[in-house]
């Protein structure tokens, strides 16, 4: 802490009582909270720069005179500077958390921050792999060795099951029925559902278990790092990473881009939306319709570059 407001002698003058109180909280944070170093940082960052917007539109040192209109003002004074949404929506999460602080210790009469909107967030639609990047992907993983196959194994049932990668670093031996080609996952909120993987990924899923070697007997997690212990979801991302380069398929992919991919290619060739949706694990149909908009425009691409009169 300090970079903006611990400079005792800059402190006469404007915003010097906001600048008490942010360090206050800054300090309540640290001690009472014991927050990270870096939310410290995170909150100090954002703090200064409302401390910054205060100095420039005019002196208010008094934190009960700052009011929901001229928070308002901030939002659009952050929005006109640059910012992406995302980050205007976090600059006034920490302003919130200042004043309902300062609400809770009565230093303040009333929360102005209450009602504070955040932007609203452009809708972002999902990364995808074509099916022909995805067959690539998985049919250039080397196995000629037991890291191969098991990686080989993993991607065929990220993708084939269409998992988070949490889930696939989950699986155990016991939640594995490869005869029907299924397995238990267990998703957000410690919700189990059954799964079906595929005949490619049984495939590979049981070369793989040929060559499995835990650390320690008794060990049940079904994809194991090279010294024996579970995989982390952090080692899964790498490993992408490395077979795409291989493949030379694009690099900004992620193991969620696999799961993005599963529900587009199956809607593309006719799956219903509830299937999907219960096949992903979504509690809420609407987490799943994002991929009807990323359908919708795959076709407005093919109509475009197909259609004579487009």
């Amino acid at each position: 802490m300090g970079r903006g407001i611990e400079r005792d002698g800059e402190r006469a003058g404007r915003g010097a009582d906001v600048r008490d109180q942010i360090r206050a909280y800054l300090e309540h944070l640290r001690v009472e909270r014991q927050s990270s170093e870096h939310t410290l940082r995170s909150y100090e960052d954002d703090l200064t720069l409302f401390l910054q917007f205060l100095e420039e539109t005019g002196p208010c040192d008094d934190p009960a005179a700052v009011d929901a209109k001229r928070l308002r003002r901030y939002s659009a004074w952050l929005a006109g500077r640059g910012y992406a949404a995302s980050t205007v929506a976090r600059r006034l999460a920490s302003l919130r958390s200042f004043f309902r602080h300062l609400r809770r210790n009565g230093e303040v009469s009333a929360d102005p921050a209450a009602a504070l909107r955040n932007p609203k967030q452009p809708k972002r639609l999902p990364k995808l792999l074509r099916v022909e990047e995805v067959v690539k992907l998985l049919d250039t993983i080397p196995v000629g060795d037991a890291l191969g196959r098991r990686d080989r194994a993993m991607f065929e049932t990220l993708y084939g099951g269409g998992l988070r990668v949490s889930e696939v670093v989950g699986l155990d031996l016991g939640d594995l029925d490869l005869d029907e080609e299924l397995v238990r996952v267990r998703g957000k909120g410690k919700r189990e559902r059954l799964c079906p993987v595929g005949a490619m990924a049984v495939h590979w899923i049981r070369a793989h278990l040929q060559s499995r070697t835990p650390r320690h007997a008794g060990e049940p997690a079904l994809f194991l790092n090279r010294y024996g212990d579970r995989l982390t979801s952090r080692s899964v991302g790498r490993l992408l990473e490395e077979h795409l380069a291989r493949a030379g398929v694009r690099g900004d992919a992620s193991p969620h881009t696999l799961r993005h991919s599963f529900a587009t290619h199956l809607l593309d060739r006719g799956a219903d939306l509830r299937s999907v949706q219960e096949l992903l694990g979504h509690r809420n149909l609407t987490t799943t319709q994002i991929y009807t908009h990323v359908t919708q425009e795959r076709l407005l691409d093919v109509y475009q570059g197909a259609h004579p009169r487009a």
